[in-house]
């Protein structure tokens, strides 16, 4: 067994109609303006404005950002920085999906050390503590919340690039499932999906620990028996706890296990073809899948049996796993290929090399080149 550190150096509050505790938690941040980071979508269902009128019953001073994309640029951080300073804010809320969350991040560490974020790519780069965030997610599935990753596109170079660092963690993870119970059930699909890769990834790493184990094998067993239920029925209040639960827990799973060959390759679909990374995770699961199942432990009948429904399958070998994967995603209506989504095979050569930069090939359960990368694009177009 590996030598093994972990721990959750944050506040995490899970409940229904928790969102209510948000005054009484932005009293233990710096007084001072608040900045909401999210996105229009969330403004145009009053998602947002759930925010601003428990701010303004409580005289809470605060400036909105809601120019917040998909696979969110370098560009968008900037702008976000800038409103921040020029507003003298003292703290973020990232209110969302991943995109308003990596942004958080990324403007926590501009509004306390300047510059461009590009140049704190990589690991061990930010100086210290940033900026507070509060997280508040509206998906089940990024669990960014609870990661010290912040994951920025570089459109100059058609590149998504990572930044890593513990000082990243949110200070506060508020956990709400009221908030995701209006998700359109193609988002809830994708972003379900999203969390599950996060969980068999950090299960199946190189770097797996007990503690990341425990957590990925409670997030997957979640997941298998709830995301139909939500997918089908957003309504559904206990399969919506459980979804955002297994969410959260996937995402501390991934923040001490890493992930792997299938998130290397997905962030570089985003890069090239703005691919949403719920959908890029999802086509290329059962792909990288069956590419790890020669160096197969045990791990896949574990996942098999946390993941499948029914009794009347019985596990055989690790291509069982990949069966069942593929079936789940028939069954949410996600694409099956990547030619489905728009990708074309031209950009590959170009998408592999970007691959490899990525930490995560390092902690794949087999070893990985950059040929073994292009074969599997190949295979899952």
């Amino acid at each position: 067994m590996l030598d093994f550190i972990f721990s959750i150096p944050q506040n995490i509050i899970f409940g229904k109609s928790s969102l209510k505790k948000l005054p009484s938690i932005l009293k233990n941040l710096p007084s001072g303006k608040i900045m909401i980071l999210s996105g229009r979508r969330l403004e145009a269902i009053g998602t947002v404005k759930k925010v601003t009128d428990l701010l303004d019953e409580e005289g809470i001073k605060h400036i909105e950002f809601l120019d917040i994309e998909a696979n969110p640029s370098v560009e968008t951080v900037n702008a976000a920085a800038k409103a921040y300073l020029d507003n003298k804010a003292a703290g973020i809320i990232a209110l969302g999906g991943g995109s308003p969350m990596d942004v958080a991040k990324s403007v926590g560490i501009l509004a306390v050390y300047g510059g461009d974020i590009t140049q704190y790519e990589g690991g061990g780069k930010v100086p210290g503590k940033i900026a507070p965030i509060i997280a508040i997610p509206t998906t089940a599935g990024t669990g960014s919340e609870v990661t010290a990753f912040s994951v920025i596109t570089d459109r100059t170079r058609n590149y998504k690039l990572t930044i890593f660092s513990n000082e990243l963690i949110p200070v506060y993870a508020l956990l709400d499932p009221d908030l995701i119970m209006s998700l359109p059930a193609d988002i809830a699909a994708a972003t379900g999906m999203d969390a599950l890769v996060h969980g068999i990834e950090s299960y199946l790493s190189k770097v797996a620990s007990p503690f990341s184990d425990a957590m990925a094998e409670y997030a997957i067993k979640m997941i298998g028996r709830n995301i139909r239920r939500f997918v089908a029925d957003r309504s559904d209040e206990e399969a919506a706890c459980s979804m955002l639960l297994a969410s959260t827990f996937a995402g501390i799973a991934f923040n001490w296990a890493r992930l792997g060959n299938v998130h290397a390759m997905a962030h570089p679909l985003g890069g090239y073809f703005n691919i949403p990374h719920g959908i890029a995770n999802a086509i290329l699961l059962p792909v990288v899948l069956e590419y790890n199942a020669l160096v197969d432990n045990g791990k896949y009948e574990i996942i098999y049996n946390l993941l499948k429904t029914g009794k009347d399958k019985i596990y055989q070998d690790p291509y069982t796993l990949v069966e069942e994967v593929k079936k789940l995603l028939k069954e949410l209506q996600i694409p099956e290929k990547l030619s489905s989504v728009g990708v074309t095979e031209n950009k590959f050569k170009a998408m592999s090399a970007d691959a490899m930069k990525s930490g995560n090939i390092a902690v794949n359960p087999r070893k990985t080149e950059i040929k073994d990368i292009e074969m599997l694009y190949k295979k899952a177009l």
